[in-house]
């Protein structure tokens, strides 16, 4: 996977140097800073910034890009051990679930599982969540009504995000608990909010519609932390 920018890179240098394969600069450094990467382990090239930009299509590389290692998606069923479970049902938008994995990992949430897509684009859910996709054991599974169903008979507490749902500050979670996150634009469906055990929502304090699905989600899994 190439990943391209400073926070990105950075972040995978200071925690999983082990997965770059090989980091491309387009950009001159500082003598102590080169010298120091070049003692980490991994391949160093250096590049023509029209090279670099024609490696990323043209996006904003910042001088820094790295080829890291694939992603490795995991078996849902290996996180009903864990206690507080991340179900995004239906989103696709790659901006608004790389910001829901960094804020995931921030607020201490064990596994995070997607549901109703068949594939994600992982080499940019890495950039977007500035690395943090490495350390988020991250699922993917079609049928999100197996995954509710697998969850609770595993003892968790299904919550989940919808308008009309009780204030989560009234809301004392349970120690083992899965928070449903629905699509950008619908939400979850009907019948995934009628075998929830329990709908929460974000009262506001001034009348607004909604909250951007990642905002929603980091201020519900704040809230839900034990």
């Amino acid at each position: 996977m190439l990943i391209y920018a400073k926070q990105p890179i950075n972040y995978i240098i200071s925690k999983h140097p082990e997965k770059i394969k090989i980091l491309y600069l387009a950009k001159e450094m500082d003598k102590k800073e080169y010298s120091k990467l070049m003692k980490m382990g991994f391949e160093i090239k250096r590049i023509p910034a029209d090279a670099a930009g024609k490696m990323c299509k043209n996006a904003s590389h910042q001088g820094i890009l790295a080829e890291v290692d694939e992603y490795e998606l995991k078996d849902y069923k290996t996180f009903l051990n864990h206690e507080f479970v991340l179900v995004l049902s239906g989103l696709t938008d790659i901006g608004n679930i790389g910001a829901i994995v960094r804020s995931a990992y921030a607020l201490g949430v064990d596994s995070i599982i997607a549901c109703g897509v068949k594939k994600l684009p992982f080499e940019a859910i890495l950039r977007t969540s500035t690395g943090a996709l490495f350390d988020m054991p991250f699922a993917i599974e079609t049928n999100v009504h197996d995954v509710m169903n697998d969850l609770k008979t595993s003892g968790f507490t299904t919550y989940g995000a919808d308008m009309g749902g009780l204030d989560i500050r009234d809301v004392k979670p349970k120690q083992k608990r899965a928070l449903f996150l629905g699509s950008e634009g619908d939400g979850l469906t009907d019948r995934v909010v009628s075998k929830l055990d329990e709908v929460v929502s974000i009262k506001m304090s001034h009348e607004f519609d909604s909250l951007n699905v990642s905002v929603a989600g980091a201020i519900l899994m704040d809230r839900m932390r034990i």
